[in-house]
């Protein structure tokens, strides 16, 4: 991969990243149109650590809150938010140790499988938009639930922010909160990703693709950044349902001319 290609798929990684239409289906269709130019896992590691050092920066004051409320060591409101956070990265952990080459092997440039999940990230949304809008809290069981959606959208396609949000609201969960919930409970499940392959990856194969890497790197942060601002309000405002028809007609294009 050159530079100039490491800069596009940087940028659509940050771009898509936290707006509900998969990130990791658009960097397929970018594949695709690229005559299917192989995307190593490590490369899909770093551009999504960028991304989740994006939600360190948008939600810094959030978090050193939490960390304050848990090291007090005492059952509080914060301390009650980390352990719901830790429940739903649960389903994911499950997919990522025990499916992680079948979920691999889908992320081959097919534009029916993307497609395909595209159409269901559109019900998904569909779904979440026309639900009567309540302000339940997040529960235990939500936050598994949510774990799920999480967990699925590690499939081309499917978008992990709009399965997750979409959930939260057909659970019943106030708009304002699941944005928060969705951006911080994949924090952990990357940033174990990126130290996983970090650890197993040889020295010399970094070297090979460092500069690439640092455009993508930082395309995907700066991208990322403006991303997850927007969509935050895109979510309090309730305007999912424009991009489940973005989805579907996305969808439809890449089944039927791809």
């Amino acid at each position: 991969m050159n530079w100039y290609e490491a800069l596009i798929f940087g940028l659509v990684q940050g771009l898509t990243e936290f707006l509900p239409v998969s990130s990791d289906g658009h960097l397929e269709i970018v594949k695709f149109l690229f005559g299917g130019v192989e995307e190593s896992f490590l490369f899909s590691v770093v551009v999504h650590g960028a991304t989740v050092l994006s939600i360190l920066v948008v939600f810094w004051k959030d978090i050193l809150k939490l960390l304050a409320g848990v090291f007090r060591f005492k059952m509080n409101e914060e301390t009650v938010y980390v352990l719901k956070l830790i429940v739903s990265m649960i389903p994911v952990a499950i997919v990522g140790f025990t499916l992680k080459d079948q979920v691999e092997s889908l992320f081959v440039a097919d534009m029916d499988i993307t497609g395909s999940f595209l159409l269901v990230t559109a019900l998904f949304l569909l779904v979440g938009h026309f639900v009567p809008k309540r302000n339940k809290p997040i529960s235990y069981g939500g936050a598994f639930v949510i774990g799920i959606a999480q967990a699925l959208a590690t499939l081309p396609g499917l978008s992990r922010s709009g399965s997750t949000i979409s959930t939260g609201l057909m659970l019943g969960n106030s708009k304002d909160e699941l944005a928060r919930f969705s951006f911080l409970m994949v924090i952990v499940p990357i940033l174990g990703a990126n130290f996983i392959e970090l650890i197993t990856t040889d020295a010399g194969t970094v070297n090979g693709v460092f500069f690439p890497l640092v455009i993508a790197f930082v395309a995907a942060f700066v991208s990322g950044y403006a991303a997850c601002r927007w969509m935050i309000n895109i979510v309090r405002k309730g305007k999912l349902g424009w991009f489940a028809l973005y989805c579907v007609l996305a969808g439809l294009t890449l089944i039927i001319f791809a």
